[in-house]
């Protein structure tokens, strides 16, 4: 059976302990996770724990199941629908040689990019957006010379009804 990306999210105590668990589940499972975000929501006592992972529908049917029977978990969501507005943030370090400075401006000003820093020799670019998004960014980037690249992960939350 082919494997696809799926997203999922879980409101969960957001007590210690409970990210490792998770994360545990998914490891003796022999689970891949590729992406993983959690932070407190706007309630301090829940945090919500976002995970990227490759299976096929069956597995994931599977591990959402585990997931739920674990203690601190809430609720266990798959996010991977168009439904939900998914997005990630990256931090990419180019170099950026003085023939290359115009164009890198252009460029992170087409993907709506900000300059965070700028050195002599580098700009670190913040951008956030869908992962395509990231991904091309950062190949029109490659040929300047990315020295160093740090990814969020990716979150979603469910579109509220109009």
């Amino acid at each position: 059976m082919k494997k696809e990306t799926y997203v999922l999210t879980m409101l969960v105590e957001n007590e210690p302990g409970v990210t490792a668990r998770v994360s545990g589940l998914f490891a003796s499972r022999g689970y891949n996770i590729e992406t993983i975000c959690g932070a407190p929501t706007a309630n301090p006592k829940m945090s919500r724990i976002t995970i990227s992972t490759q299976t096929n529908p069956d597995m994931l049917e599977q591990v959402m199941k585990q997931v739920r029977r674990l203690v601190n978990v809430i609720k266990v969501r798959d996010m991977t629908g168009e439904e939900a507005v998914k997005r990630e943030m990256a931090m990419i370090c180019v170099k950026a040689k003085p023939k290359d400075r115009t164009e890198i401006l252009r460029i992170v000003e087409t993907f709506r990019g900000k300059i965070v820093d700028t050195g002599a020799t580098h700009f670190i670019i913040e951008v956030t957006g869908r992962q395509e998004k990231i991904d091309a960014l950062i190949r029109l980037l490659e040929p300047m010379g990315v020295k160093k690249l740090a990814r969020s992960g990716i979150l979603a939350l469910y579109r509220e009804p109009e």
